[in-house]
């Protein structure tokens, strides 16, 4: 792991500001999927802005019915909340499937959204990767690829993201909620949140440098029951 210098945040504004300010600068909160690539030397962060106390840790109703779950929120705290088990049955679901009790216990709700693929090509550095390395191919199309995207692929990209959380967000119709680094917010459905591969598959998000995500918002429950089964072969 290469040198890299670290800041704690106090603020939304002085955090954006600091990744905003320097290129090679990341958010960190859980750091249950960066320090695994930084280990790796997949990622190569020089300065880390710790973002993980900036108070972004509740789950509260909305006025029209739904749910609003902030960006720091863990994983556990929101697969047991009683509201998300009685009325968004799905997401607490997808999280218990998702990963172990100690990971659940460090990842956040930003965090996991925008946890990078688990492709084995793309952890193995020895393996062609545009998501790692753009323009150097990709090992996956004619390798190992099972566990690979069948629809909204490239030439240059068939890995998936590996969030089961996104996914029940995205039946129930999420909104992200961001924050850029010129104090601007928006409010974008998790459908439009991710970029297909294309030419450019290490560009995954439509976020800009810096921008952060501040929660995530539900919309009042669907009507019906809900479930959500993981399938593996």
């Amino acid at each position: 792991m290469q040198p890299f210098s670290y800041q704690r945040a106090d603020t939304v504004e002085t955090a954006v500001a600091a990744v905003a300010g320097r290129p090679a600068a990341r958010f960190i909160a859980g750091g249950t999927n960066l320090l695994d690539l930084m280990k790796l030397g997949i990622e190569r962060p020089e300065h880390l802005v710790d973002i993980g106390r900036l108070g972004l840790d509740h789950i509260e109703p909305t006025e029209e019915g739904g749910l609003h779950i902030g960006a720091q929120v863990r994983n556990s705290d929101l697969a047991a909340d009683p509201i998300v088990r009685s009325r968004y049955p799905a997401l607490s679901q997808a999280l218990l499937a998702g990963a172990s009790g100690q990971i659940r216990n460090k990842a956040s709700t930003g965090g996991n959204l925008l946890q990078r693929t688990r492709c084995p090509y793309f952890y193995n550095r020895n393996m062609p990767c545009n998501k790692r390395e753009p323009g150097a191919g990709c090992a996956a199309l004619r390798g190992f690829n099972r566990m690979h995207a069948v629809i909204g692929t490239s030439q240059a990209c068939i890995a998936v993201h590996p969030s089961d959380m996104a996914v029940a967000m995205a039946v129930l119709d999420a909104n992200v909620e961001t924050v850029s680094p010129g104090g601007e917010t928006r409010s974008i459905p998790i459908g439009d949140l991710y970029r297909l591969p294309g030419t450019t598959p290490h560009q995954e998000t439509v976020l800009a440098h810096g921008e952060m995500i501040t929660g995530v918002t539900l919309p009042p429950p669907p009507a019906g029951r809900q479930a959500y089964r993981k399938v593996r072969d």
